[in-house]
């Protein structure tokens, strides 16, 4: 079902980021350690981050991996440096406490991709279907779900599953992916797309290759099938650290996926070399809602406490049992 055309993928050179200075870096940066300390309150950040939020933030993961850490939490305030679904996400699994998002514009255009409408004229399609749903959506998909997954384990959950008939949602370069590792099994795909991810091509990943044969390149599954048969490694965010250290002899590793955290990458790891999978020079993939939540955000975020995320009881229990069940199933790399 076509019902995904994203809008929203980016190329930018670094120049065009508005930075605030060092000086106002630091002094944000001790204000907001200071706060979270007096609001009870534990600072969530994914890869995607800017690199100041990344550095105040108490955890730095993926969408899994702050799942789980936001319901292992024991403050009672969650400040989710994000995007909306993820904030939703913690909220589903931990609905005593107070989950705050910085900007509540910081959306998603995958998950725009697919309403809970759409979701359930497609499942009418194909009854007896079982519906795995990435988590990069909203809370009320999630709850018309079987089971989420993650860039992370989504092949796992595949395979978990007592059926061979899969209604996968709504990221259709991630179901692609899935279904070439999981062949025995029927898998219809929604047609949903990260734009910053999608607007890669192998093309581009040739260009930043250099023609060096020895570069690793590393993409997320999000990107093309043209990209992922490029590629030495395909795994999730927090799975490219891994893999990185897997190839310990590597001096230039090709990364698809956003810039964020490949500058990450290079803070982590001085004595290589990271490329961001684009071919165009100087310029980096980069998505808009990411970096919607800067320092300024998290501070106010603290101060006034906004922005709050609820989810409504009915919807948070469908979603909650749908993430429950993923995060039962062991994960990937």
């Amino acid at each position: 079902m076509a019902d995904g055309g994203c809008a929203g993928a980016v190329r930018i050179a670094p120049e065009a980021f508005s930075r605030v200075d060092e000086k106002e870096v630091r002094r944000l940066s001790a204000e907001i350690r200071t706060l979270a300390r007096e609001r009870d309150a534990v600072i969530l950040a994914h890869n995607y981050q800017l690199p100041e939020v990344q550095e105040i933030a108490d955890i730095v993961g993926d969408s899994l991996g702050l799942s789980v850490e936001a319901r292992e939490c024991a403050q009672s305030t969650i400040v989710f440096c994000g995007v909306h679904f993820m904030a939703e996400s913690a909220k589903i699994l931990n609905p005593g406490k107070r989950v705050l998002l910085p900007h509540l514009a910081a959306g998603c255009s995958l998950a725009d991709s697919i309403t809970p409408e759409s979701l359930e004229e497609w499942k009418e399609r194909y009854p007896g279907y079982t519906v795995v749903t990435y988590v990069n959506s909203s809370a009320e998909v999630k709850a018309l779900s079987d089971i989420c997954c993650t860039s992370a384990n989504a092949v796992s959950v595949v395979r978990s599953l007592d059926t061979d008939r899969i209604l996968f949602t709504p990221d259709r370069n991630l179901g692609r992916w899935v279904a070439r590792q999981v062949p025995e099994k029927e898998i219809v795909i929604y047609d949903g797309a990260c734009p910053t991810h999608d607007v890669l091509r192998g093309a581009n990943v040739r260009e930043s290759q250099r023609d060096d044969p020895q570069t690793i390149i590393i993409a997320h599954p999000e990107c093309r099938e043209d990209v992922i048969e490029m590629a030495d490694e395909v795994c999730s965010t927090t799975g490219m650290f891994a893999a990185v250290e897997r190839h310990p002899e590597a001096k230039t590793f090709v990364i698809a996926t956003e810039w964020a955290l490949v500058d990450r990458l290079k803070r982590m790891h001085p004595d290589k070399e990271f490329i961001v999978a684009d071919g165009c020079i100087g310029c980096r993939l980069h998505c808009p809602y990411m970096k919607m939540i800067d320092l300024r955000a998290v501070r106010r975020s603290l101060l006034e406490g906004v922005f709050e995320i609820e989810v409504p009881e009915d919807v948070r229990r469908g979603a909650c049992r749908s993430l429950e069940r993923m995060l039962a199933v062991p994960r990937d790399r």
